[in-house]
């Protein structure tokens, strides 16, 4: 074929000519989790008559493993053509976009994109997929992926090693299908819970959005596919995402969104970070140097490359010069108008060279080059098993009045199952982190129920199934909820009602508010009138108020919960699992008690930006969000605030009990350890949490978290442990001296099982 024997660069020409291009027991937080293995398959020698064939030789001596990334990159770099360079420094359009084609796109393997790469040197092209929470549109190129549970689901886990597990059931799943790069990894903090993407973010605190990001992406990059952090940075609402301003303080940034991303890469050592839609301080996200150069490549040191968030990219020069390495989906500013900017000698040859030798550095760190994917079956019960697994961390017992639960079958011989199509499946996040439930959507007629953009998905995960599976003698019966008097009626007869409340999100939209839609919470009031013995059970992906609290008598917060959710929440509400998750994410009392009351709308010409996956350029505007929260995000906000939300960050119950005791800090190590008791009757895992406040004289008023465990005690058991405070989070940022500081001082550390119980308190003393 014709587009076979041109160069990339002549395509490209070709394209534009034609239009295709528009104008142990004790996890502590800092540390990362081990990554499962991934061996070369080394059951045949490679075909070296392909001339993409991994071969180390005098002809090829990159392709020698024992050099590192850095010298691998350099020594292919050195046998680049300009064009060869300018085809790894951008896409080539994305499947089933009409609007993003290009002649290469149907290499793109039904995914998000593809980068050409340099056969005749072994290097291969980027095959890549949205893979938030399981690989994208499997469905569609009829392929099967297990989702997982929500990221905001899995960092209330506060478990490294599960975020592994995570990462690694979705790098493993990408290679099956052929992808050798993902585009997961969201790191950026709940500074507005209304922000339709919070499920695909891991909650409002630096230090455990980092460290489970961190973890989650450093095994999902061990399987031998390109790790993503993203979306850098300040991403905190999708309402004119194109174009709104984050107006934000260097100091304010530094100390919270960004710390996360700092301790997220840290972990992961990801080969990418991709920058994302919204302006910061008025430069975008993705030619904002202060970002890209300054603190992500100079400051952190990152070697990788920087893409952008697809459709992203606004200028060819100052982009460049910025520091972004890769345009995606397309070639508009990266493809023949970089070309010509060296040409014309506006952008200089060695930005050229630093941008293709990241890629290629990312390339070679991931291992993608030593170890392509080759297509075979997913591991469908792998995926399944670590699925439930995490959902079973991550659930969070939020209100238990008279031990409602467990289930205790001798006393509850009826059960009323009421709303949220619990009779068929559990409901999902959407936009790009959507994966595709096999079957199509649970509450569609067979064959109706494929996924498209913004459309409510369940999985075909019944919760109702799942219990009468665990209850086999107790009358368990399903109302819709569509007719709250004739669900108060089932629950009036009934010894037990459970109530399926959900709240959808969806990249490309925030939430008007809080509150649980469709009339959901007059159903729970009038059902919980009928029956005092009501539970709750809440699929969200965020923060959720709850006029209702004081009339229901459990809340049961199951997030989404992935492929094996209905199997994980009637474990815990039988009791077969000891609920243990915490919350990652504030519960206020009502949007009245938020930094902002509301998200400001975007101006009226303006208003379909942002509610389409990626918009055309977008207008100039004033549109912009002052965070003069600065760093106070989330329970950091409450506490200088002094007001008392609905549930705290890192709240939740267990079906037993815990007692602390017997602090001890240790200045010059900088550790915490203390003691905790299981003092119930039931085996159990508490998560310990280390918190510390700034010497006299600070500016700030608030604790910050520093440090965690997950600790699993039997009944009657105690145990020491030590927790390492992390220094990082203990530093402020100098704006004026572009500096962290430590000041010397007595640092209050307070140690307990939420942001808003401390019983334990020391003192850290830094000279």
């Amino acid at each position: 074929m014709l587009k076979r024997a041109l160069s990339t660069y002549s395509l490209l020409l070709f394209a534009a000519a034609i239009g295709i291009i528009s104008a142990p027991t004790v996890a502590v937080a800092q540390t990362a989790a081990t990554p499962p293995s991934v061996a070369p398959d080394t059951s045949r020698p490679p075909d070296t008559s392909r001339p993409d064939s991994p071969r180390a030789d005098s002809a090829r001596p990159w392709m020698n493993p024992s050099l590192s990334p850095d010298e691998r990159a350099d020594l292919v770099l050195k046998q680049l053509t300009l064009d060869e360079k300018i085809a790894l420094l951008h896409g080539n359009g994305m499947a089933r976009s009409p609007r993003w084609t290009m002649p290469l796109t149907d290499l793109v393997n039904g995914g998000a994109g593809y980068v050409e790469g340099v056969p005749r040197l072994g290097i291969p092209g980027l095959v890549i997929s949205d893979a938030a929470y399981g690989v994208r549109d499997s469905g569609a190129n009829g392929r099967y992926s297990t989702a997982l549970p929500s990221s905001l689901g899995a960092a209330s886990s506060w478990d490294p090693e599960s975020a592994c597990e995570y990462g690694a059931v979705i790098g493993s799943e990408l290679r099956a299908q052929g992808f050798n790069m993902t585009l997961g990894g969201g790191v950026d903090l709940a500074r507005e819970p209304r922000n339709g993407r919070t499920f695909e973010y891991a909650g409002e605190d630096p230090l455990l959005a980092g460290t489970i990001v961190g973890n989650l992406m450093k095994c999902e990059q061990a399987q031998h596919v390109v790790g993503d952090i993203k979306h850098y940075a300040i991403n905190d609402q999708e309402t004119g995402r194109n174009f709104v301003n984050a107006v934000i303080s260097k100091r304010g940034m530094q100390e919270s969104d960004l710390l996360a991303f700092h301790i997220a890469i840290s972990i992961a050592n990801p080969a990418a970070v991709m920058c994302s839609y919204n302006r910061v301080n008025s430069d975008y996200a993705c030619e904002n140097s202060y970002l890209l150069r300054d603190v992500l490549k100079n400051d952190w040191g990152f070697k990788g490359f920087v893409l952008s968030d697809w459709g992203g990219t606004h200028s060819t020069e100052k982009a460049s010069s910025a520091g972004l390495d890769q345009e995606q989906p397309m070639a508009r500013y990266f493809g023949p108008k970089l070309r010509e900017a060296v040409d014309a000698g506006r952008v200089p040859l060695s930005e050229i060279d630093d941008h293709a030798r990241r890629v290629l550095y990312g390339e070679f760190l991931s291992g993608i080059v030593d170890d392509p994917p080759k297509k075979g079956v997913v591991d469908v019960e792998k995926g399944l098993e670590v699925a439930q697994h995490v959902e079973e961390n991550s659930i969070v017992l939020l209100k238990n009045r008279q031990s409602v639960l467990p289930i205790v079958p001798a006393r509850v011989h009826s059960i009323a199952f009421i709303g949220g199509h619990a009779d068929v499946g559990m409901i999902s996040g959407g936009g790009s982190a959507q994966v595709d439930p096999p079957g199509g959507n649970a509450i569609m007629p067979p064959g109706k129920g494929a996924t498209s953009w913004q459309q409510h998905i369940w999985f075909p995960t019944s919760p109702l199934q799942a219990l009468r599976a665990k209850l086999p003698n107790t009358k368990i019966e399903f109302d819709p909820g569509t007719d709250s008097d004739s669900a108060a009626k089932l629950a009036r007869n009934s010894d037990l009602a459970i109530v399926f409340a959900w709240q959808w999100e969806s990249e490309g939209m925030d939430l008007p508010n809080l509150a649980l839609p469709d009339n959901q919470d007059a159903l729970i009031e009038q059902v919980a009138a009928a029956n005092p013995h009501t539970i709750v059970v809440l699929e969200s992906g965020t923060a959720v108020t709850m006029p209702w609290i004081d009339k229901v008598a459990g809340v049961v917060e199951a997030w989404y919960a992935g492929s094996s959710g209905h199997k994980a929440l009637a474990n815990v509400l039988v009791g077969e699992v000891n609920p243990s998750g915490k919350l990652a994410i504030t519960f206020p009392k009502s949007e009245q008690d938020l930094p902002h009351l509301v998200i400001p709308p975007a101006p009226p010409r303006l208003r379909g930006q942002g509610s389409a996956p990626v918009n055309a350029d977008a207008p100039p505007s004033n549109y912009a969000v002052q965070y003069d929260e600065g760093a106070e995000v989330g329970y950091k906000w409450y506490q200088s605030e002094h007001k008392t939300p609905l549930f705290p960050f890192g709240f939740g119950l267990s079906y037993t009990t815990f007692a602390y005791s017997a602090l001890s800090v240790d200045s010059s190590a900088k550790t915490a350890r203390f003691t905790v008791r299981n003092t119930g009757t039931r085996a159990g895992t508490e998560i310990a949490e280390v918190y510390a406040t700034l010497p006299r004289g600070s500016d700030e008023s608030f604790q910050r978290l520093a440090g965690f465990a997950r600790i699993a005690l039997a009944p009657g058991k105690s145990q020491t442990v030590t927790v390492s405070i992390d220094p990082r989070v203990l530093q402020t940022y100098d704006e004026t001296a572009a500096h962290w500081n430590l000041a010397p001082g007595s640092y209050q550390i307070l140690v307990g099982p939420s942001s808003g119980n401390t019983p334990l308190t020391g003192s850290l003393l830094i000279h």
